[in-house]
């Protein structure tokens, strides 16, 4: 059981959803909290909000695409707490778009926020979690392990996160790191109301849901609890759990039941 107090927990898209989520829940069970996030006064707020809880806390504006931002980041993480224990790579983007209508930018764009913002911040705090044996924590999605229609882009960059982290993993847990990959389905966060569309314009066409919408707070909790103990792998809800067996042992059968979900909720005009 590894215990977060006085732990120095660094989380990227942090000002909302789950990050915000997570913020809280570490700096509950006592870490200090770095949080870093584009949405300067959204930061503000959750800061107010942590320092209300009691909960010691500092932040940083970050774009984690840009390299130079993520290094600087880390760099006042360690000034203002010392030390670096964990590393929450949350920050992340959608699009709504079937591939044959998607300009290549917008992957681009989807790969450079979820897989190298994760891998820049990663590089950039990675001599810091070796000297203290500390955790990394990527937020994945069921599209990590499985197909998503109208989502190659986000499902591509997923998927390079399992890649990436799976493979790091066999590199830094002989040096004490652990590594641990979460796959949620559908949570309640901004991600999709934010989606973009295949010009890289706000999505306007249905989100199509497979069950309910997890809290960002009860995904919170079932993250906090797994990397107490010290799990590599996370599917935090039944969605998720069932996603990932059915698509292991029945492909077809799982990707015939995706599409016939799309297009029933198209039809019902995403309700």
């Amino acid at each position: 059981m590894r215990d977060f107090a006085d732990k120095v927990v660094v989380v990227t898209g942090a000002a909302g959803g789950l990050g915000r989520a997570l913020c809280l829940r570490f700096g509950r069970a006592g870490a200090r909290i770095v949080a870093l996030d584009r949405e300067t006064p959204a930061l503000d707020a959750l800061l107010a909000d942590l320092h209300e809880a009691g909960i010691a806390a500092i932040t940083a504006a970050c774009d984690v695409t840009v390299e130079d931002d993520c290094l600087q980041a880390m760099a006042e993480a360690k000034r203002s707490f010392g030390a670096i224990d964990v590393l929450v790579n949350n920050a992340g983007i959608t699009h709504r778009s079937a591939f044959a209508g998607t300009e290549t930018a917008v992957i681009r764009r989807v790969m450079a926020v979820n897989f190298f913002g994760a891998l820049h911040c990663t590089h950039a705090a990675l001599d810091e979690l070796v000297a203290r044996r500390g955790m990394v924590v990527a937020i994945s999605s069921v599209a990590g392990f499985a197909p998503l229609i109208a989502r190659t882009g986000y499902a591509a960059s997923k998927h390079a996160l399992h890649g990436f982290f799976d493979s790091l993993r066999t590199e830094v847990e002989p040096l004490g790191v652990k590594v641990l990959l979460v796959c949620p389905s559908f949570i309640q966060t901004g991600i999709e109301k934010n989606a973009l569309d295949g010009q890289g314009l706000p999505a306007r066409h249905p989100q199509a849901i497979v069950g309910a919408r997890s809290s960002p707070e009860a995904i919170a909790d079932k993250i906090f609890q797994a990397a107490t103990r010290e799990r590599r792998l996370l599917l935090p809800d039944i969605v998720s759990r069932s996603s990932w067996w059915l698509s292991r042992l029945a492909p077809a059968l799982y990707a015939r039941l995706m599409v016939a979900r799309l297009k029933r909720e198209m039809q019902s005009g995403g309700r």
